[in-house]
Order: structure tokens, then C-alpha cells, then sequence
């Protein structure tokens, strides 16, 4: 058995497709592909998290890396770190997925995500090494502790609201029982807000359990029942977020970044009047920017390839409907936390409610998911389902939109239909699942 880099690095059930062996040859492979003589490793709260960071971390050390452990810290946490010391780092998460589920996502020395050419290197020197290749010489990294990490990344969080505080905003927070629950509720306090927390006790088994980002239940009654002005809910590694305004509805990631774009452009920090999305991203946020005079540029679902369309763009915001958002003048990566300050230092700002907010930056149209399950990854040899896709797109016109793709992180078929009505996106989209059914 091998690796394979998904749309955000590798992942498996822990101990099962996530070995040690398999663990320790990634780490000699990331070590000779990435070419950093050191490592930072932090992990979510799984009970798997230290036996793939001790893992990891050998395979490292076995190549001659010096090899830092961060331990349980968010996602944007690791990335900080190698950005600002220069150093390669990985996470162990495996994001919003359930507990007995782990992986490892890379950072190349600056805190940026793998680009595909360096990831198909990795999985060939992987390879390499999992059929015999040549093992590491005689030279070994040191392997230590890096406590102060975490508490300088909180510091540098702090200091993105450049002295402004949330002095008496009442917030609720769900950590999901995941990388979230030692700082989110402590940063939070230290710029003055009023915080009530939730699902923030990990026991190595419940992160993401009815809980954070894929579960905001809870967290849309306890914002209703404490009268909290804003509720924020993190995924496993805290390095997205969806908001919840004070009535207790959802608020996502497409709102989140149409409301952060116009703010940006008022106050004349939006990078060519520019924001960066993907194909997710809902046909109401793009009519919205185009009424408000901001472009829009498109990419493939990863926040990787946003940063990466950033990047080569010059660009200043970015993200996904899920919640993962890029402020690139602040973060190198999606950030849960940082995204939910900027969200929060804007109603401090404005005085306004959240609900007026995001209504006002976009109406968003109706949009049905669907996820099938299928062993097929290419799944249109025939092109019947292009067939299907055609017709659907061509009922709708310009009042809607379809995409149908394979999931990049697990054996499903994603089925995304808008349209004018929940009833014409319902019936598009199960003519589209019964299409991808029959292949």
C-alpha cells in the first residue's frame, strides 16, 4: 500500500491506511523532497495524533532533519510557524473528518501548501522508498519541543486587529472538540469579548461529534439562548469557520467573504478590487460582486489553488463556501481563527448586526449537495452523465448552474445544483445523482 495527495494532503483510517511504516517513509520522503533542515509538527486532538507525530517525526530525524513538535495546535498555527522561520511544517488532521480518520498536510518552507508537481514528487519518492529504495545515511535530527509557539501564534492574531478590541461583544464558540480548544476561547477574551464556549474538552475520540463546522446545532441554540451577538464554529483543525448571526441562522463561507470584500474595498485594502473563489462558490456571491463593482476570479476546489491564483494575482482576499478564507496579507493559509476576528472586528466596527451584513453582501440562491458514493474516479466513460449534465444546464440557462466532480478527500461524486427554487435545484439534482448512480 501507498499514499495519495488529495485535494488537501494525505489521509486514511489511523493505523489501517494511516500506518506508522507508511508514516515513517512519508517523513524520509518529505524530508529529501522538501530539502528543509527542519520540520515543525503540530497535531489536531485525535487519540491517533501522537503515534503519526512520533512516527513523522522519525522518519524526519531519520534523513538528518531537526524536527520540532508544536503539539495540538491549529492547522494555520504550523503554517505560521514555517513562515515566520523559514522551515518546512506539518499538520496530523484529517480536518472535519470523524476521529478514527487522521492524515498530514505539508508546508513548504514560507508556510505554503504543496503545489501538484511537488506532491507527485513525494508520492514517487515514496514509492521509491516503500519498494526498496535506499534508506537515509548516517546523520540524524534532533527531535524536540517548540511550547512557545502556540502562544506567539496567538500573539500575532491579536495583533491583526492593530490595537482595535471587542470590548463587551458577546461571541459563542464551538471548537468541535478539535485544535481549536486551548486558544479560541482565550483569544477571544484577551481582546475583550464576552465568550461562551462549547464542544472545547477533546478526549481523543469526539472531535467533529455532533459538533463544529459539520454539526452547528448546538452552537445556533446556545447563540439564541445566551443572546449572543455572533457564534463562530471551527472544523477539527480550526482552520475554517461559519458563522452564526444572532437569530441562530447559519452564515457561510461565501457570505463571510462577499462581507469582508466590501469592507476591504471601502477602507481601500482590497487588493484590484479583486476576490479569488471557487466553482463552489454560489452564483449569488458573483452576481453580488458584479453589482458592487468587484471582480471575481474562479478556481478549482482547494484553498491551495485560491492562494495560488493570489499569488500569481497579487491579491488580497480569497477563500471557499466552506470557510476556509485567505487574507494574504495576514495568513498563508485558511485560517478559522483570524477569519473570525476580521468577521467580528467588522460588526465591532459597523454597529451593525451580522444578519444585516450578510444580507446585504449577497443573496444567495438556492444550491442542493449531493454526495454519491461510487468507486468510479472518472466517472463518464460513455458520456452519458455529460449527456445528463448538458440537458440539466440547458433547462436552467443563466438562472442556474451545475457542477458535478469527483471529491478529492473521499470516494464520492459531489452533485451541485443552484437554480431560481429549492424545488428546480431538487429535481435537477436528483436527475444528476440517478446519472452518476447508473454508471
Amino acid at each position: 500500500m501507498t499514499l495519495r495527495f488529495g485535494t488537501d494532503g494525505v489521509r486514511g483510517v489511523a493505523n489501517v491506511d494511516l500506518t506508522p511504516e507508511l508514516v515513517v517513509a512519508l517523513g524520509r520522503a518529505a524530508a529529501r523532497v522538501l530539502g528543509s533542515s527542519r520540520f515543525v509538527i503540530g497535531r489536531d486532538t485525535r487519540a491517533s495524533g501522537p503515534l503519526l507525530e512520533s512516527a513523522l517525526a522519525a522518519g524526519l530525524a531519520a534523513e538528518g532533519a531537526a524536527v520540532e513538535r508544536l503539539g495540538v495546535i491549529p492547522t494555520p498555527g504550523v503554517a505560521w510557524a514555517s513562515a515566520a522561520e523559514g522551515i518546512a511544517g506539518a499538520m496530523i488532521s484529517a480536518s472535519h473528518n470523524p476521529a478514527q480518520d487522521n492524515g498530514i498536510k505539508l508546508f513548504a518552507a514560507g508556510g505554503r501548501k504543496l503545489p501538484d508537481e511537488v506532491e507527485e514528487r513525494l508520492e514517487a519518492e515514496l514509492d521509491r522508498l516503500l519498494h526498496g529504495g535506499p534508506t537515509g545515511g548516517p546523520a540524524l535530527g534532533p527531535i524536540g519541543d517548540r511550547p512557545d509557539v502556540r502562544e506567539r501564534w496567538c500573539d500575532a492574531l491579536v495583533e491583526t486587529l492593530e490595537g482595535r478590541r471587542l470590548d463587551g461583544l458577546r461571541v459563542a464558540i464551538d471548537c468541535a472538540h478539535g485544535a481549536a480548544s486551548p486558544v479560541a476561547g482565550d483569544v477571544l477574551a484577551r481582546l475583550g469579548a464576552l465568550v461562551e464556549v462549547v464542544h472545547a474538552e477533546p478526549d481523543g475520540a469526539n472531535i467533529n461529534e455532533g459538533a463544529g463546522s459539520t454539526h452547528p446545532e448546538m452552537l445556533q441554540r446556545v447563540v439564541v439562548e445566551t443572546g449572543a451577538a455572533v457564534g463562530l464554529a471551527f472544523d477539527g483543525d480550526a482552520d475554517r469557520v461559519l458563522a452564526v448571526d444572532a437569530d441562530g441562522q447559519l452564515v457561510d463561507g461565501d457570505h463571510l467573504i462577499a462581507m469582508c470584500a466590501i469592507d476591504l474595498r471601502d477602507r481601500g485594502r482590497l487588493s484590484d478590487n479583486t476576490v479569488v473563489v471557487t466553482v463552489m462558490t454560489n452564483l449569488g456571491f458573483r452576481l453580488s460582486m458584479a453589482e458592487k463593482g468587484i471582480a471575481v476570479v474562479e478556481t478549482q476546489v482547494g484553498d491551495r489553488y485560491v492562494l495560488e491564483a493570489m499569488e500569481n494575482g497579487g491579491y488580497s482576499l480569497g477563500g471557499e463556501q466552506s470557510g476556509h478564507v485567505i487574507f494574504r496579507e495576514l495568513a498563508s493559509t485558511g485560517d478559522g481563527l483570524l477569519t473570525g476576528l476580521q468577521v467580528l472586528d467588522l460588526v465591532q466596527r459597523s454597529g451593525r448586526a451580522l444578519a444585516d451584513l450578510a444580507g446585504e453582501a449577497m443573496t444567495q440562491l438556492p444550491q442542493v449537495l449531493r454526495n454519491v458514493r461510487t468507486t468510479v474516479r472518472h466517472p463518464d466513460p460513455a458520456g452519458a452523465l455529460a449527456a445528463e449534465i448538458k440537458a440539466v444546464e440547458d433547462e436552467l440557462g443563466e438562472r442556474g448552474r451545475v457542477l458535478v466532480r469527483p471529491s478529492g478527500t473521499e470516494p464520492v461524486v459531489r452533485v451541485m445544483v443552484e437554480a431560481p427554487s429549492a424545488e428546480l435545484a431538487d429535481a435537477a439534482a436528483a436527475r444528476l445523482v440517478a446519472a452518476v448512480e447508473r454508471l
